[in-house]
């Protein structure tokens, strides 16, 4: 069965059925192994714009073009 077939069914679902669905659909993938690209135990490197210094002003003139369009 693919998505396209039971999304029609899905949406005409109530909010708390909706609800119900997301929950159990959840619980089967927790359940699943191996749903993680990540492997454990490996170590991964994690950028942050500490000691960027200009990453702060990037960002400002990005989201100050953004408004004035």
């Amino acid at each position: 069965m693919t998505l396209s077939e039971i999304l029609p069914a899905v949406q005409q679902l109530s909010t708390v059925e909706k609800i119900r669905l997301i929950r159990i659909l959840a619980e089967e993938l927790d359940q699943e192994e191996d749903i993680s690209p990540l492997k454990p135990y490996k170590v991964y490197d994690l950028s942050t714009p500490y000691e960027m210094f200009g990453a702060g002003r990037a960002l400002m003139e990005a989201m100050t073009s953004k408004s004035d369009t």
